[in-house]
């Protein structure tokens, strides 16, 4: 578990009294050198906040602003870093209580029957970016794509004390200040939200909190290395041996998901996976969400170059692929890879 300054007051610290001073004096450019050490950190909180890539950018320059008009009001009772998640925390849920469309949608389950939900505004989170000293938290399983899509499930409020909580940590008297709660209406809402949690994690998933990782194991990369050399080469029975027979796709923010190995292989196909122009592929892997991440080039007839397709974020279990989830092209720049790619 990430654990950020959990006390709810603290003594003032250095950082702490030079904000005041900076508060007294009015200094933009102190103000921008003390507070942007949190940038990552609060980046990483507002996009388990909003599953939002881009909106999560958007609330963390959001939470700089407003912390730069209130700064007055910081009297160092608790720790600069707690101030601000704070000011994060109460800009995410006013976002969200104006996007109304920030919910899950339902859709029809593809080749399995039946109905689901679907987060149209999911977005990957790049874990290419440079190593900063709060990489770690970012690195955890509470960035990994099945925990951010469950978190939606819930009421904005409940969502805030999930993470507020179990997350960094938080006392609980401290988590329903910051939300204005009573205490006793914050420990109801973490125990629902630990409710719905439970009831969208896959399959299989008892709790979310998995112990935390560092990179994939040998048989990991073989399966990923495997994975992208079924691609170039257009094998798409080796492909589709290395899915679960119960295989979960989706392309948000286009609509849909598909259930099942073969249903979800003969939609790609369907599609055009596989010949007229969609024959000619090369892949690059990276990691997000802590999941590795396929990034996928096809180079059309006529073009000297591969241009960017798509990016496949991989689930793996058992030895198995177990979901896809793919993102356009449009991200490859946050994960710092080439606009296209040279023929070899």
């Amino acid at each position: 578990m990430e654990t950020t300054d959990p006390r709810p007051t603290s003594p003032t610290g250095a950082d702490e009294a030079e904000f005041i001073n900076v508060a007294r004096s009015g200094d933009a450019g102190r103000f921008a050198l003390l507070t942007e050490r949190y940038r990552r950190e609060l980046l990483v909180h507002c996009y388990r906040m909003l599953a939002s890539y881009e909106d999560a950018q958007d609330l963390t320059q959001e939470t700089f602003l407003r912390a730069w008009a209130k700064r007055e009001s910081f009297q160092g009772r608790a720790s600069l870093r707690t101030w601000l998640y704070r000011i994060a925390t109460n800009a995410c849920l006013d976002f969200l209580e104006k996007r109304r469309d920030r919910t899950p949608v339902p859709i029809e389950l593809q080749g399995a029957g039946g109905t689901g939900t679907e987060v149209l505004y999911l977005q990957p989170w790049p874990d290419s970016q440079p190593e900063d000293p709060h990489e770690r938290a970012v690195a955890k399983e509470t960035v990994e794509l099945a925990f951010i899509i469950a978190v939606q499930h819930m009421p904005a409020r409940q969502r805030a004390v999930l993470i507020l909580r179990d997350v960094l940590g938080w006392p609980a008297q401290q988590t329903a200040d910051t939300l204005e709660l009573t205490l006793a209406s914050a420990n109801s809402a973490l125990q629902r939200a630990r409710a719905t949690m439970r009831d969208h994690l896959p399959d299989g998933r008892l709790d979310w909190s998995a112990p935390s990782k560092h990179g994939l194991s040998p048989e990991e990369r073989r399966l990923v290395s495997a994975y992208v050399r079924a691609h170039e080469t257009l094998d798409i029975d080796g492909l589709t041996a290395l899915l679960r027979s119960d295989l979960r796709f989706a392309m948000p923010p286009d609509p849909g998901v598909w259930v099942g190995r073969e249903e979800t292989v003969q939609g790609w196909i369907d599609g055009g996976f596989g010949g007229g122009d969609y024959t000619d592929w090369k892949c690059r892997t990276t990691t997000a969400n802590g999941q590795p991440a396929v990034a996928m080039y096809l180079r059309r007839p006529g073009s000297p170059t591969y241009e960017p397709f798509a990016m496949d974020v991989l689930r793996l279990e058992d030895g198995l692929v177990a979901e896809i989830i793919t993102f356009g092209s449009a991200v490859f720049e946050w994960f710092g890879l080439p606009p296209h790619l040279e023929p070899s």
